[in-house]
């Protein structure tokens, strides 16, 4: 028959070869247009041009992908010197070679049409249901149009991509358990799983899919009818911990080892990291400017958080407050945000000193007076309220020659990360101001004071000795006690600090997952998760108003509708199954059974492992937040058209051991309706593609009609839209 013809392996390598020619030809073509920054190539080709010239960048996500555009970049001669700063900036008129730095994820995303076929061919489907699942994510606007330009979605679907299909190789092997070829696609498995997290944050969820996976997988091998012993049991779980834990954090490592590696130099991201690794980078302003201070320097102290200066002047705290509360009618002490020589503070100590040398540092836990130089009064905190806080201390000064209040005059320099002995340098070295009765810190906070404080912030003592926010710097260094000239020369300070590998992943991966959570601010084309299925909203990517034309981030209906449809039906089709198995009743033969829940149960959970998470998230949320999970709702398509089309199924496809009990083989027949039905989803799917084509390349301009003929559903908010005769109502 037909079909099996198509099933033998020179017609199924036809079929792969035909399928990723066209991948290619609909990803590659016009690759050039727009010749603008599209959306976020903002983002992701600035992170290119910085690995380009090593300068150090932040970002919420892992750094592989993202190297990967750096390499391409490079590979075909791009500088640097172009840095992505507006969506709309011309590529042309910076002669930046982005055709070839697009061109990766354009081949990835070609290549993954191929691999979602072999992931079907694989589990046991014919060439036809294969081809059925490539199609839909070969023919699908949304997909095409996200290879085709500088993003990490298409590097994440496709290690994603092979990673299912690694398991699903290393599953089929398990009657041959730690043999060669079953340790390799374990070993594979993690490898590409690695890959997957390390494109992006959303990679993780590839992790739990397999993870899930395994779990299941364990828990068979435990069960003790199958007569295994506990000792073979422990053997598989170390197996799997070998191949999916340790060699994808190796590999995940070791893209951060690289990252680190490239980016040397002091850059935009400099300013999220601490003091610590900020002096790891060449050209870091702390590196050059950090300078070790000495007691009767003088100095001014910036509040890291709300960058003010802490400020003193002649006039004072009114008696009573709007609320009664009484002050001690003290000095005001304030924060504020310009130069001033109201900002400036002397470092006086508290013990003797030498007359020369080291022992004149100020060091991790001296205990120190700060003198205003303006108004030769010392800093001072005591138990009265302040002024906008009645829980905290007020902050005030008290007469240089007055000894009467010596004690609430000495503060504790503690040094955030601080080790005894360390000195106290300006720039680099964060610390709190402790009271030494009190053990308030020194803190302020963003509301303003009255007019009586011409609206400067509020300083104040914080209960919390250990305080976060109380971290205050030297912001630089007025005078120097002695004329001591502190400048190293130019070799000895410029050398970058050294600090250890870990201790830097470990910083970045905290700021990465603070950061990603805090991604919420509202965008206008951010929509959420239970549209993403049924094509509700696209993302308008990139506009040109005198020939309008406009790429819109759009799925193909036909493929979304018949991905959203399956996946009804196979809960439906399991539901009936669990009803009749209850009743005694078995509609299903045993091969058809396992491969619905086995294989496309495998399809579903990856599915719904790559979607339901999104709706627990605070973070803006966008459609191609989904296409992970629209590729395993393709898969889920083919098997559930399998199963409507044939009573049966290839099988067995697992490999049989020397030992294993043979099973009667069977073979899927899906008959003449098989051929016809996925060559008319085939040339529907076509014909939409076409028809939508415009949105997705972003050419030709489109008049205000056929924007309104192309807007099919009301939902989609296209740009150069007509007004239609209903709007224009006088």
């Amino acid at each position: 028959s037909f079909e099996q013809a198509l099933d033998t392996p020179q017609a199924s390598a036809a079929v792969v070869g035909v399928l990723t020619a066209a991948a290619f030809a609909l990803r590659f073509y016009k690759i050039n247009q727009p010749d603008q920054v599209v959306f976020d190539e903002v983002h992701f080709g600035k992170f290119a041009s910085y690995y380009i010239s090593r300068q150090y960048y932040f970002d919420v996500h892992p750094p592989f992908a993202k190297l990967l555009f750096g390499l391409a970049g490079w590979f075909v001669g791009f500088d640097g010197h172009f840095t992505f700063e507006n969506i709309g900036d011309s590529y042309s008129d910076n002669h930046v070679p982005y055709v070839g730095m697009r061109a990766l994820p354009a081949i990835l995303g070609s290549l993954t049409i191929p691999v979602v076929y072999a992931i079907m061919k694989e589990t046991g489907y014919s060439t036809l249901i294969a081809a059925f699942s490539a199609i839909i994510v070969l023919f699908d606007n949304a997909h095409v149009a996200q290879s085709r330009l500088i993003l990490l979605d298409a590097t994440l679907m496709f290690f994603m991509s092979l990673t299912i299909y690694s398991y699903v190789r290393f599953r089929k092997l398990r009657y041959w358990e730690f043999s060669v070829e079953w340790w390799s696609w374990l070993i594979a498995t993690g490898f590409f799983m690695a890959c997957t997290w390390g494109s992006k944050v959303n990679g993780i969820l590839t992790v739990v899919t397999i993870g899930v996976a395994v779990l299941i997988d364990l828990w068979d091998i435990l069960d003790h009818k199958k007569g295994h012993t506990m000792e073979l049991f422990w053997k598989h779980f170390m197996a799997r911990a070998i191949g999916l834990i340790v060699v994808p954090v190796i590999i995940y490592l070791s893209f951060f080892y690289v990252h680190f590696a490239v980016l040397t130099h002091s850059g935009s991201g400099d300013t999220f990291m601490s003091p610590a690794f900020q002096e790891t980078l060449i050209g870091n302003e702390l590196l050059l400017n950090s300078q070790e201070l000495r007691y009767y320097d003088t100095v001014t102290l910036m509040h890291k958080d709300t960058k003010v200066f802490l400020h003193s002047h002649v006039e004072r705290y009114p008696l009573t407050y709007e609320d009664g509360r009484v002050s001690s009618q003290g000095q005001q002490v304030t924060g504020y945000g310009h130069e001033d020589s109201n900002n400036n503070w002397q470092i006086i100590p508290t013990k003797a000193l030498p007359e020369t040398g080291p022992g004149r540092i100020v060091r991790h836990e001296d205990l120190i007076q700060l003198l205003h130089v303006n108004t030769q009064s010392f800093l001072l905190t005591h138990d009265v309220a302040s002024p906008l806080m009645p829980t905290n201390q007020e902050f005030t000064t008290w007469p240089k020659d007055n000894h009467s209040r010596f004690n609430d005059t000495l503060f504790y320099l503690n040094l955030v990360d601080g080790n005894e002995g360390d000195a106290w340098k300006s720039k680099s070295s964060h610390f709190r101001l402790v009271h030494a009765p009190t053990r308030v810190s020194m803190w302020t906070h963003s509301k303003q004071l009255p007019d009586w404080a011409f609206k400067q912030q509020e300083i104040n003592g914080n209960k919390n000795p250990t305080e976060k926010s109380a971290t205050w710097f030297v912001d630089s260094i007025i005078s120097q006690e002695g004329g001591y000239s502190l400048m190293l020369d130019d070799d000895e300070l410029k050398e970058p600090k050294k600090m250890s590998f870990f201790k830097k992943f470990a910083e970045l991966q905290l700021l990465m997952l603070q950061h990603n959570a805090g991604l919420t601010a509202s965008h206008p084309y951010a929509s959420s998760p239970i549209n993403w299925p049924f094509l509700l909203s696209g993302i308008s990517f990139w506009t040109e108003n005198d020939t309008q034309k406009q790429i819109y981030l759009i799925g193909n209906v036909v493929g979304w509708w018949t991905c959203i449809i399956s996946l009804s039906i196979f809960i439906g089709i399991i539901g009936a199954d669990l009803l009749a198995r209850r009743r005694g009743l078995t509609p299903l033969t045993e091969p058809t059974r396992n491969r619905l829940w086995n294989s496309a149960g495998f399809f579903v959970v990856i599915w719904a492992v790559h979607y339901l998470p999104f709706f627990v998230m605070s973070r803006q949320l966008f459609i191609h937040h989904y296409l992970p999970s629209h590729i395993a709702s393709a898969l889920v398509a083919g098997a559930v058209l399998s199963f409507i089309l044939s009573d049966t199924v290839n099988y067995p496809i697992s490999i049989a051991g020397r030992s294993t009990r043979r099973r009667p083989e069977e073979l899927a027949d899906l008959g003449v309706q098989g051929p016809v039905v996925v060559g008319v989803f085939a040339i529907l799917m076509f014909v939409m593609f076409l028809y939508m084509s415009p949105l997705t390349y972003g050419t030709p301009g489109l008049d205000g009609e056929t924007v309104n003929q192309k807007r099919l559903l009301s939902s989609w908010t296209l740009h150069f839209a007509a007004k239609t005769n209903a709007e224009v109502i006088p």
